[in-house]
């Protein structure tokens, strides 16, 4: 529940970092919503939505809730939330002038409401938001290479690259979630520090001791996928897996964008089950239901750029994991992820993993490894590259590096 403004429970928001998201908090736990969690039990935090109209809710209804009275509410001590509200229409090329223009109000009356000084203004996408209230460094956090998803995006590549131009020049500290994204953009003759996605360790560590969910219905043992089914995913490695008799679990949404070929007649397989979206408190007990988490991107340019969570939720989990051959599984000690360059192979592996599963040792290793890979551990690399004051009282923790 929120907490009234009029008796902020945090003793002061000065130092305060603005998140302005790319998703919003009632949306899907992604990399945005989970930093913020985690800097937020070391510093103040104001998380922003992206713009929402009344009309939002039509389109997505898992964000009902996301029109506040007030706009601005405290989630917790430390932790406040700010949704820009503007008119229906906010992906449209003078609406989202609009848009853009509430959202940088929100954050101004929001700040001033908060009575807060703040350190350092991050925004996760191209949206002109850095400079929308005074602040001692204006960030810029590349979660994923936005130019190359504009087809998946069903944007302008176009006006995504002069939004980049503009938003990389008028940053003073850059982040990258992967070494590819990073090196694009340190071409343009700027310092970009890699920060790659982190894990909710603690969500999943009790996977294999939980019931698996009631609505699981296949026979075990099965091969799962976990989160957003979009043109990212592979479905021919999927429909490989099926064939080759595993049982395949799937959930997550599909995109509301999404021009899947295959996905019906994928989830038509007697082997094959969807379960659609669930809430991210639920998730531990899907896995608990699999004996290995598979990450079957497509190997495109935006996916090359990429470092998915699921990944490493999977590995807090102790699971089994079968990849595409993507930079970011790479970039994982060895034995920890196995690797597939065809959907034959995938499916042929994942079949031998599923047949054949690690024992208790190996399930350690997977989750010590994503024990070090934490959101905590994130964040305090996050105030260390920002030289935020309280990284000399936290004091970096040392990550993985990319």
């Amino acid at each position: 529940m929120s907490e009234p403004l009029e008796r902020p429970p945090w003793q002061g928001w000065n130092d305060l970092v603005v998140l302005a998201a790319g998703v919003s908090w009632d949306d899907a736990w992604m990399s945005e919503k989970q930093l913020a969690l985690a800097l937020s039990e070391q510093v103040p935090v104001l998380y922003v939505d992206p713009p929402v109209s009344v009309l939002t809710p039509l389109r997505k209804p898992n964000l009902r809730k996301t029109l506040p009275r007030p706009p601005l509410r405290v989630l917790r001590p430390g932790l406040a939330r700010v949704t820009p509200v503007s008119l229906p229409g906010v992906t449209r090329p003078v609406l989202r002038d609009v848009a853009t223009v509430m959202t940088r109000r929100a954050i101004e009356r929001a700040v001033h409401k908060l009575g807060a000084r703040v350190d350092a203004i991050v925004a996760a996408s191209f949206v002109d938001v850095l400079d929308a209230c005074p602040s001692r460094l204006r960030v810029v956090w590349g979660t994923d290479d936005w130019v190359s998803g504009a087809d998946l995006m069903a944007v302008s590549a176009a006006r995504l690259r002069e939004e980049e131009t503009r938003q990389l020049g008028s940053a003073d500290v850059i982040l990258s979630v992967s070494q590819q994204l990073a090196d694009r953009w340190s071409a343009r003759g700027r310092t970009v520090h890699v920060f790659p996605n982190g894990c909710n360790a603690e969500a999943f560590a009790e996977t294999d001791s939980q019931r698996a969910a009631d609505d699981v219905t296949l026979t075990r043992p099965t091969a799962g996928f976990v989160g957003h089914i979009s043109e990212r995913i592979d479905i021919t490695i999927l429909k490989a897996v099926a064939a080759a008799g595993v049982s395949l679990l799937l959930v997550g949404p599909v995109s509301i964008t999404s021009r899947l070929h295959g996905f019906e007649s994928l989830i038509a397989r007697p082997n094959v089950q969807w379960t659609g979206p669930r809430p991210f408190r639920d998730l531990p007990r899907y896995l608990a239901a699999m004996s290995v988490g598979l990450t079957p991107y497509v190997l495109s340019e935006f996916n090359q750029s990429s470092y998915p969570l699921k990944t490493l939720e999977y590995l807090a989990a102790g699971l089994d994991v079968v990849s595409t051959d993507l930079p970011a599984a790479r970039a994982l000690p060895p034995d920890l992820v196995h690797i597939a360059t065809a959907p034959q192979d995938f499916a042929r592996l994942t079949a031998k993993l599923v047949n054949e599963p690690t024992g208790p040792a190996s399930r350690k290793v997977r989750q010590d490894f994503a024990r070090s890979q934490s959101w905590h551990a994130r964040a305090s690399q996050f105030l260390a590259i920002l030289d935020h004051p309280a990284a000399s009282a936290t004091g970096p923790r040392k990550v993985f590096p990319a």
